[in-house]
């Protein structure tokens, strides 16, 4: 173990335990001290789940970053692991950035981006973003002396040697495959896929789709994986334009459908949709669950919206672990079913229409799974309030003339002036709307019927404001449960 990473361990192990734990999340994974973005490594070793993270553990911003580690039973609770990697060779000097992990003959094997920053005698920074591996045992990781195992110059002529990381690689019958994001010539986004036999010589095979100057530019933490007999290929572009309500500027999320023909490793894409509609989404990564789920977490936050308080000593947590699956040509997420067993004092109330906010018995909190379902006909607007006290709330709201569901946190506390509402597409099915909503503290996730939209979102309310307000012109359905771990 080098020193450098050493000394990592031994500072979060510390730093980690003067945090409060009522500042932390109850279900949602968060790092253990300092900065965190991109999940990475999200695989199964030895029957467990594990899930590293671009990690600064020095401070609440983006840099220095090194590999943090947890691991799970059931995706729920999640148990620390001291700091995986550490940016101690020259190659990756300048950080260990996102990357993935596989378990193959009783080993774990990580994959990730080393990152080289060089300043040349004229004065302008070389950046050289190669691809690296490590080796370990669920706890101590061991990097490849043949490091880094793939660089930019595999890559067809004209793209970016820059521009090149997080490989997401798993196995197959012939050997191991890895796709990876890269620059293409014309200055925007593509997903090059390489293979390997030993995972340590690695050739390039073919360039899987390319985004064309169409979503974004640069395309990040690509994953590439079969879903209910179609293949998806889910990406996060930098620097996307607006589109209607679908997409947002700034960094998005991708979901490519299409087929994929494994004997020319050619995708041909047939279908394209967000993945998240809200402000606190970004970098998803999958992995295959023991009994055949396809399972998606994300960094919940966002790169030009930092509401972090200034007391906090961590910064960005994951995602709740997401099932996928399609359904009518659309990938659809909703929480894990283990999420379930944590579930207690369960209500289910039918609520008459109010003109004023109004309180229901016993339901409030800010750590609960809600159910709200409504008839179309009979409730054509919906506003619920979490988070609220005299002073602060956040809007959850669904307009069934404008066919559209709305969060907005203006009045959820922060004082700085960032994006505070964010508006998705939402139409009933069979008359009937639902929506299930996930708080964490500090995270609040809409699932929209069945999953079909899914909206992530932060507040940084302070704990006191707990109340749950609802107003509505027409009567609705609740079903209430806190959640609590054992």
């Amino acid at each position: 173990m080098s020193e450098k990473l050493l000394k990592t361990r031994e500072y979060e192990a510390v730093k980690s335990s003067e945090i409060p734990a009522e500042q932390r999340p109850v279900f949602h994974m968060s790092p253990a001290v300092g900065w965190a973005n991109d999940p990475n490594g999200f695989s199964v070793y030895k029957g467990e789940y594990h899930l590293f993270y671009q990690n600064n553990p020095y401070g609440t911003r983006w840099g220095n970053i090194h590999w943090g580690h947890y691991k799970s039973r059931d995706l729920i609770s999640w148990e620390y692991v001291p700091s995986a990697l550490a940016p101690d060779m020259p190659y990756d000097k300048d950080g260990c950035f996102s990357g993935s992990a596989i378990e193959w003959q009783g080993k774990h094997y990580l994959m990730y981006t080393s990152n080289r920053e060089d300043k040349l005698p004229d004065g302008t920074l070389q950046i050289r973003q190669t691809q690296s591996m490590a080796v370990g045992n669920g706890r101590d990781y061991e990097k490849f002396p043949e490091n880094p195992v793939i660089t930019a110059d595999t890559l067809p002529e004209g793209s970016s040697l820059s521009d090149f990381r997080d490989p997401k690689f798993w196995r197959e019958d012939d050997g191991f495959y890895a796709v990876i994001g890269s620059r293409s010539p014309d200055g925007s986004g593509q997903i090059a896929l390489y293979s390997s036999r030993d995972l340590r010589s690695w050739r390039f095979v073919s360039i899987l789709d390319r985004c064309n100057n169409e979503y974004g530019k640069m395309w990040e933490c690509p994953d590439f994986f079969p879903l209910d007999g179609k293949q998806v290929l889910i990406v996060s572009p930098q620097e996307m334009l607006a589109e209607g309500l679908e997409h947002h500027n700034g960094n998005g999320s991708l979901c490519l459908i299409g087929s994929y023909d494994k004997g020319s490793h050619t995708f041909t894409r047939e279908a394209v949709q967000a993945i998240d509609y809200g402000m606190d989404f970004y970098a998803g990564q999958t992995t295959e669950t023991p009994d055949g789920r396809r399972v998606l977490i994300a960094w919940m936050n966002n790169w030009e919206n930092y509401l972090t308080p200034n007391d906090f000593k961590w910064s960005g947590p994951m995602t709740v672990p997401r099932e996928l699956t399609l359904r009518d040509g659309r990938l659809c997420q909703n929480p894990v079913r283990e999420l379930e067993k944590y579930r207690t004092d369960e209500l289910k109330l039918r609520v008459e229409a109010s003109e004023e906010f109004k309180e229901l018995p016993g339901v409030g909190g800010r750590v609960f799974d809600m159910t709200v379902e409504l008839d179309t006909e009979k409730c054509k607007s919906l506003e619920l309030r979490v988070a609220a006290d005299g002073r602060f709330y956040t809007s959850l709201v669904y307009d069934g003339a404008k066919h559209t569901f709305t969060t907005d946190r203006t009045y959820s506390g922060s004082a700085r002036d960032l994006l505070a509402v964010r508006t998705m597409p939402l139409t009933g099915h069979e008359g009937r709307v639902k929506l299930r909503i996930l708080m964490d503290k500090y995270t609040v996730e809409v699932f929209a019927n069945d999953g079909e939209r899914v909206m992530s979102s932060l507040i940084y309310t302070p704990l006191e404001a707990e109340k749950i307000l609802f107003c509505s012109d027409g009567a609705f359905e609740v079903m209430f449960s806190q959640i609590k771990k054992p």
